[in-house]
């Protein structure tokens, strides 16, 4: 107590916080609740998890990713959080690869885990009659469902990209056709984001989900310019300067709440999201039910080492806890 005490005098005068800076999101309500031990379970696509955080991995292909992807579905885990996997393009004609991916024997049965694959790539298996590739993919990979990525400025900037043929929406349409009663399908975009007019048109599918991938979060177009090595593509720096943030996205969802044949639709709110408070904001806004998803923040622990990955993940699942019991969100933000 005596050494507490001494703490509080030498760091009372360097913890003065400014003003400014508090969270006007929330209400902090410190009378109504008791410290939690835990939060009641999540479902999402049929599976509980108990924290509504999910986790998505980068890639696959070398030593690496191998690891990372490995210790991502041990905190997946260990947290019991859902997890959806980089794309799985590679392992489409060849299975070299394939450990890599093939994390359900390390996540366990009973958490959601999710394949990806990019539009691009499902146009093509469609034109070619193919589908039984995506079947066969998900089979033996014992996911739940497949993630389709929707990133058309990405390919686009790509030194190796690849031109869709059609409106992606028609090729999600037809594949949602196909998946039905087979495993659950999700679209999500990758660092832009949606606009309301791609949101209502995925809203009236019958889908399982949507992924924001807001802007604010990982930019795979500004990635893509980087890497192009081409004399004007760095001309082309303000095709990854747009989109619509989380916060955007969630007022376009709600305000389709009413008019979408599909009531069943569940939400991943991310791009951006910097922590657990941010998590917990969207969530309680959102009118469907949701997940908030990390996948930058979450690879650069993990990156660091496996003791600062679950350290970062404690954190969350603890600070989600406490805000669940005491914070408030504001209905109109001061």
């Amino acid at each position: 107590m005596s050494q507490r005490k001494n703490d509080h005098i030498q760091m009372a005068a360097s913890s003065v916080p400014s003003v400014a800076l508090a969270d006007k999101r929330f209400y902090y309500e410190p009378l109504i609740g008791a410290f939690p031990d835990k939060v009641p379970p999540f479902n999402f696509m049929g599976k509980e998890v108990r924290y509504p955080l999910w986790i998505s991995s980068m890639t696959g292909g070398s030593p690496e990713a191998n690891r990372i992807n490995h210790m991502l579905a041990e905190a997946a885990a260990e947290f019991g959080l859902g997890m959806g996997l980089g794309s799985c393009r590679t392992l489409l004609n060849d299975y070299t690869f394939f450990d890599d991916f093939n994390l359900r024997p390390v996540l366990g049965s009973q958490l959601p885990f999710f394949a990806n694959l990019g539009i691009a790539q499902v146009e093509q298996l469609l034109q070619q009659n193919a589908f039984d590739k995506i079947a066969r993919l998900i089979d033996k990979l014992q996911a739940d469902g497949l993630i389709v990525h929707v990133n058309p400025v990405q390919e686009f900037l790509q030194p190796e990209g690849d031109f869709l043929q059609k409106p992606a929406f028609e090729t999600i349409q037809q594949l949602a056709e196909q998946t039905r009663g087979r495993f659950k399908l999700m679209v999500k975009e990758v660092g832009q984001g949606m606009g309301p007019q791609s949101l209502e048109k995925l809203f009236q599918l019958k889908i399982d989900g949507i992924e924001f991938g807001a802007f604010g979060g990982t930019n795979f177009a500004n990635i893509e310019i980087r890497r192009n090595q081409q004399a004007y593509a760095a001309h082309l720096l303000p095709l990854a300067g747009f989109g619509h943030t989380a916060d955007e996205m969630i007022g376009f969802s709600n305000r389709l709440k009413n008019a979408t044949a599909n009531k069943n639709m569940q939400l991943i709110v991310s791009g951006g999201l910097q922590d657990f408070l941010d998590g917990y904001y969207f969530l309680e806004k959102s009118q469907f039910p949701a997940l908030y998803g990390m996948a930058g923040k979450v690879l650069k622990h993990a990156l660091k080492s496996r003791n600062d990955l679950f350290a970062f993940l404690k954190a969350e699942t603890e600070g989600f806890k406490f805000a669940r019991t005491f914070l408030k969100v504001r209905e109109t933000a001061v």
